[in-house]
This record gives C-alpha cells, sequence and structure tokens, in this order.
C-alpha cells in the first residue's frame, strides 16, 4: 500500500512539473502558473500548499472590491486547479493553502519585492471552505 501511495504522490509531481508551464485565466483576468506544490510542510493535519505565480498580481488594495477579486481568484485556484488534483496525490488534505504572488520566491523567506496573499481552505465535496488562520 505504501509503494501505491508513493506512486500516486510520484504522478502527481510530475503532473504538477507539467502543469508549471500551464497558463491559468483567473477571475480577475490575470494569467497565474504553478510555482510549487508543497506536502511536507507542516500544517494543521496533512496540508498541501500550491503556490502561483501572476505577473501583474498587485496585491489587496483598500477597497472592498479589489479584496473581493483577490478572494476570488483564490477561490478559483483552490476548486478548479488544487481540489481536481488531490484524488490522485494520496490522502485528502485537512487543508489547501493557496498562495498567489507577483513573481517567484522561496517558501518560508520574507522577501519585502514579493507582493503575495494566501488563503487555507477545507476541501468538502468538492468545495473549498475558508479557512480562517
Amino acid at each position: 500500500m505504501r509503494h501505491a501511495v508513493a506512486l500516486s504522490v510520484g504522478l502527481a509531481l510530475a503532473q504538477g512539473a507539467a502543469a508549471q508551464e500551464e497558463a491559468l485565466p483567473l477571475p480577475s483576468g490575470l494569467t497565474a502558473q504553478v510555482q510549487e506544490v508543497l506536502t511536507d510542510r507542516p500544517g494543521l493535519g496533512l496540508t498541501y500548499r500550491f503556490r502561483f505565480v501572476a505577473e501583474g498580481f498587485a496585491g489587496v488594495g483598500d477597497s472592498e472590491a479589489e479584496l473581493e477579486t483577490v478572494l476570488a481568484d483564490l477561490v478559483w485556484l483552490c476548486e478548479s486547479y488544487a481540489l481536481p488534483r488531490l484524488a490522485v496525490t494520496g490522502p485528502v488534505p485537512a487543508q489547501v493553502v493557496i498562495s498567489l504572488a507577483d513573481r517567484p520566491s522561496e517558501f518560508g523567506v520574507f522577501d519585502p519585492d514579493v507582493t503575495q496573499v494566501f488563503e487555507a481552505y477545507r476541501p468538502q465535496e468538492g468545495a473549498c471552505i475558508w479557512e480562517m488562520f
């Protein structure tokens, strides 16, 4: 059984590497690409982190409309990209974290030049349920 899980995780990571080239049109009009998928970082239970980059991403400004636009992009990435890939990666995680940045960055390293947002979701019945940190 361990080999089957390792094989499905390996296949998912190989698919993830190919998907890094895939352009993902977001509801906001931006186009995102997968930077990386991390499954080995601690979280609240099993956590998968999907990190995306979108050139021109400006983060969240002062208006509620800007916040809603960014949140719509994050939910779209979770439900349209991340959730369909969970079935092939092994056990369903307790949490999916979606991040969106204006450029690639190293996970866990603060870079003041990178604009980035992230939210955590609980996968449930084909939807991403927002989880407050």
